[in-house]
């Protein structure tokens, strides 16, 4: 059977027409529609699961999970209303029945340059069915007149040495007594927090769930500021390019090509993903893409709750007074101390 989200996703790209079907015939009427019709010639249920995740979901099965990926409706639906305004969106889901199960205006933008070919994450793809499937492999057998001049080869090896791999050392260490040690010490702290433990917890110490506080933590992804004047270095059209790309562009460049593109409004509010790279002590390197927002008004910080401020990381500004009067701290001494 055929993936659904690649075949929206080459539709799309195609420019074929996708349509919404109910028994067999074609309607307008998204919320009455119980098929969606993929050129050239595949039929989906509309709630079917895509391979598409949810934020913080780690799931890998979406016929296991539903719940969290997204539908191949509200994937489709975010692309056919990608020209809308957060709030009309939010609105025109609704009425086509996606009160729930919608694409987030904050995950819009990324599901439709993934449809559009623009941009890829596929840390929120689940595999495809027989990707975990691979061919049979022979033994390998290494030849001994190879052996024996590698050999050579590594008896007269000069191994240079960078940052990196002079502060990896040589030797194996083994933690494993830490590891026991601290173990006790867990364990008996667990024991402690029990009820009928008899130990009180100290003053000040929050009461909160770990598992809520994690999950929290999780949602709280940092905010930058960047100045809503046109005549600024950074704007809303150039500044994805800028932290997501290190590339530079003018935002009078920036807005030309991104009216090029058919987009002459930037979204009010932008994510931004950067690629980190983490080494252990093994000398492993693994990969991990950390999120931002970027927004240019207090309106837009606003949708992102109450504690809004407290995950901004970063201001840009020209330094004009006008710009900090809509701000929690419209002094900008307050607002940059510390």
């Amino acid at each position: 059977m055929s993936d659904c989200l690649l075949a929206l996703r080459q539709a799309i790209k195609s420019k074929a027409a996708v349509t919404f079907t109910k028994d067999g015939e074609s309607t307008t009427s998204v919320s009455a529609a119980t098929h969606v019709h993929v050129p050239p010639n595949h039929s989906f249920p509309k709630d079917t699961p895509t391979r598409y995740r949810k934020p913080d979901s780690k799931s890998s099965d979406p016929s296991a999970n539903p719940q969290d990926f997204y539908s191949l409706v509200a994937i489709y639906v975010a692309w056919m209303l990608k020209d809308l305004t957060g709030s009309e969106y939010m609105k025109q889901c609704r009425e086509h029945g996606l009160s729930l199960g919608y694409i987030s205006i904050t995950e819009r933008k990324a599901v439709i340059d993934w449809l559009e070919g623009k941009d890829t994450h596929p840390e929120r793809f689940a595999p495809l069915s027989d990707a975990n499937s691979s061919p049979s492999k022979r033994k390998y057998v290494p030849d001994t007149a190879d052996t024996e001049a590698v050999k050579k080869i590594k008896q007269n090896e000069i191994e240079l040495q960078d940052r990196n791999s002079v502060l990896r050392g040589i030797k194996p260490n083994n933690f494993s007594n830490i590891r026991a040690s601290y173990a006790d010490k867990l364990k008996k702290m667990k024991d402690a927090g029990k009820p009928g433990a008899g130990a009180l917890p100290a003053v000040g110490q929050s009461s909160t769930d770990p598992k809520m506080a994690a999950r929290k933590a999780r949602n709280m992804y940092p905010i930058i500021m960047i100045s809503s004047s046109p005549t600024a270095l950074i704007t809303m059209y150039n500044v994805k390019k800028f932290l997501q790309e290190s590339v530079f562009e003018t935002s009078q460049d920036a807005r030309s090509r991104a009216a090029a593109e058919g987009n002459p409004r930037p979204e009010d509010m932008i994510p931004i993903y950067r690629k980190r790279t983490h080494i252990d002590s093994s000398g492993k390197e693994t990969e991990h893409h950390a999120r931002y927002f970027v927004v240019d008004s207090t309106e837009a910080l606003a949708k992102f709750g109450a504690d809004a401020w407290d995950r901004v990381v970063c201001v840009m500004t020209t330094g004009q007074a006008w710009q900090f009067r809509p701000y929690k701290w419209n002094d900008h001494g307050a607002l940059f101390k510390g």
